[in-house]
């Protein structure tokens, strides 16, 4: 029988172990140190009796033990965050606007992350270009906008950065003599700029045959075989192929992976603290 109640803070470190598989990414969620999200789940696990997150030099992962507490402990910060709002007036909105080039399929967990942070937080989330995002964050449209590398402008923060290549299907059969054919998105976008511009440096003979609205439209291209484009790999499905070394194509370059906000409020930060943890544990970085 538990003596004492629960330390909610224990609880919380908790539960981003668990989704986060990682006590770094847990602690840049809840803004403080490694060291100190390992002892609160230590002291959680000792007035449980029980060992909740199985850790070693490879993995972090739930015990039997832990996968049953999860929900509970999921259940009771829902309870307890549903108790404070009340106290906290109107609900409170976060606009946040996401890359094209930067939302793949980890989005559903992006925005569990916040339901789950705070369930009482209105969340409002853009997916468009990286233009039309800076755009709409300079309009004061959005408090924060996560994008890929924008040349003209330096007042982001690095959130993380990721490897480009360049993929076709895996039937896709190049054409001896002929130019690349490319699948690409409409200028302005950054990715085509820099790729355009290395083929070009290294004489490789290209064309467009594809131009798609946004990233989907650009992948499906590639999986109907029109020919290919310059990705992250986790933005294609399975059934693709890097192509660079049998092409003699150029490599790409590492493209960063930028956050711009002006999010002062706690429970926003937190939310976004949250979100950017998140993204970076499911890139693996």
């Amino acid at each position: 029988m538990i003596k004492s109640p629960l330390d909610l803070d224990a609880v919380q470190a908790f539960v981003q172990v668990a989704e986060l598989s990682s006590f770094t990414r847990a602690a840049e969620a809840m803004q403080t140190t490694q060291s100190a999200v390992s002892l609160k789940l230590k002291r959680l696990e000792e007035r449980l009796e029980c060992k909740l997150i199985e850790r070693t030099p490879r993995y972090v992962r739930l015990s039997p033990q832990g996968q049953t507490f999860l929900e509970h402990a999921r259940e009771l910060l829902r309870v307890h965050e549903k108790a404070c709002a009340s106290f906290f007036g109107d609900r409170q909105r976060m606009a946040i606007g996401i890359s094209d080039h930067v939302a793949g399929s980890e989005l559903p967990a992006l925005i569990g992350s916040l339901n789950r942070r705070d369930p009482n937080l209105l969340v409002e989330v853009r997916i468009e270009t990286t233009t039309t995002l800076l755009r709409r964050y300079d309009r004061r449209e959005l408090d924060t906008v996560i994008v890929r590398m924008d040349t003209g402008r330096d007042d982001g923060v690095v959130l993380t950065d990721e490897k480009f290549g360049w993929y076709a299907a895996h039937n896709w059969q190049v054409r001896s003599g002929e130019p690349v054919p490319l699948a690409v998105m409409p200028p302005p976008c950054g990715v085509r700029h820099i790729a355009t511009n290395l083929l070009d440096e290294t004489s490789v003979p290209w064309t467009e045959v594809f131009v798609g609205g946004g990233v989907a439209a650009v992948s499906a291209a590639v999986m109907a075989g029109l020919g290919v484009a310059a990705l992250a790999r986790r933005m294609l499905p399975l059934g693709v192929v890097e192509v660079s070394e049998k092409l003699g194509l150029p490599e790409l370059p590492r493209f960063p992976i930028i956050v711009h906000s002006r999010i002062r409020e706690e429970r926003q930060q937190q939310a976004l603290n949250a979100l950017t943890a998140t993204f970076k544990s499911a890139l693996r970085v």
